[in-house]
């Protein structure tokens, strides 16, 4: 595997029984780059991450994480690894700097450099002047970053985030990605997951993750621009029904509500004055309708709908 790459999969693959929760999983994150794993819950992509942090051995398929085979020695990934999940384990009889005081210890930072580089992960994660509050009294975004410090106490060049923005808020989720944005500047490599698909427009390479399958692999704007068919946003008064009355309609690719709104995408933008027509015509009250641009949620829905319709044994010309 290449030395250019902080990590590389080969048919990585992992079954529990009967079941396979990784399926021939195939990617590779360049050295200092952001890769993001995006899926919903039960996808494989914290099996993928507990294989790739060497906790649990692949049943088929190789990987190597900073030139390590995670078979071989995994002990050896460990120690050069960070790792941050949601359930991240602080002590909340400690504060923020007996925290970081006890991971540097365990993950081997040595005395003479402690001191400096517990003021340095202070400044990272933004906790000056909360050094000796509490952890249990601190907010749940304080509380992420003084995780994240922790799992970075070492110097780790590979960092791994575990759905670790799951139950925040929007605005203290973008702070987050700051910070890692800022690692990655530092040469930091990260591989990232989640199951917030506005997240994957913060990563290098994206990965769309499925019943345990990579689906594509791509850059944010290469996954976007793949989508076919021309994207209707519609404001109706009845969304789900529209959604319903629209499904098999000649032209239309696929239906999905959005909120109060009805993503409609179709063959080319030819159609919108038919769907437009078809729906009044159906006594909904029609607002408007316009072109958007594809979100990364529009186009994991078209991939797993196709996926879905492959399982399914669909002749393509039905799909």
């Amino acid at each position: 595997m290449s030395s250019e790459n902080a990590l590389e999969t080969r048919d990585l693959s992992r079954r529990f029984g009967d079941f396979t929760a990784v399926d021939r999983v195939n990617f590779y994150i360049p050295r200092g780059e952001i890769f993001g794993l995006l899926g919903p819950n039960g996808a494989g992509k914290t099996t993928t991450i507990r294989m790739l942090c060497g906790i649990l051995p692949p049943s088929e398929g190789e990987a190597s994480v900073l030139g390590f085979d995670v078979r071989k020695k995994p002990e050896e990934i460990k120690s050069r690894i960070g790792y941050m999940s949601q359930r991240f384990a602080l002590y909340n009889d400690l504060t923020p700097r007996e925290n970081l005081q006890f991971y540097a210890a365990i993950y081997g930072v040595s005395n003479g450099s402690r001191r400096e580089r517990l003021q340095e992960l202070l400044e990272i994660a933004g906790l000056k002047g909360h050094e000796n509050t509490l952890t249990r009294n601190l907010s749940g975004a304080w509380r992420q970053r003084l995780a994240l410090a922790c799992a970075i106490a070492h110097e780790p060049p590979m960092l791994f985030l575990d759905e670790a923005t799951a139950g925040v808020d929007p605005v203290s989720r973008r702070a987050f990605w700051d910070l890692i944005y800022e690692l990655a500047g530092r040469g930091v490599s990260i591989l990232a997951t989640t199951h917030y698909m506005d997240e994957a427009d913060y990563c290098n390479t994206v990965g769309l993750m499925y019943q345990g399958r990579l689906v594509s692999v791509s850059s944010p704007d290469g996954l976007k621009d793949g989508m076919t068919g021309t994207l209707l946003e519609v404001e109706c008064d009845r969304p789900s029904d529209a959604e319903a009355l629209l499904e098999g309609e000649p032209g239309v690719l696929r239906t999905a509500v959005h909120g109060v709104r009805l993503h409609v995408t179709v063959e080319h933008e030819m159609r919108t004055g038919g769907v437009l027509k078809r729906l009044r015509s159906a006594g909904m009250d029609v607002a408007g309708a316009e072109v958007i641009l594809p979100s990364l949620e529009d186009v994991f829905i078209a991939m797993v709908e196709e996926q879905n319709r492959e399982a399914s044994g669909l002749p393509a010309e039905l799909r």
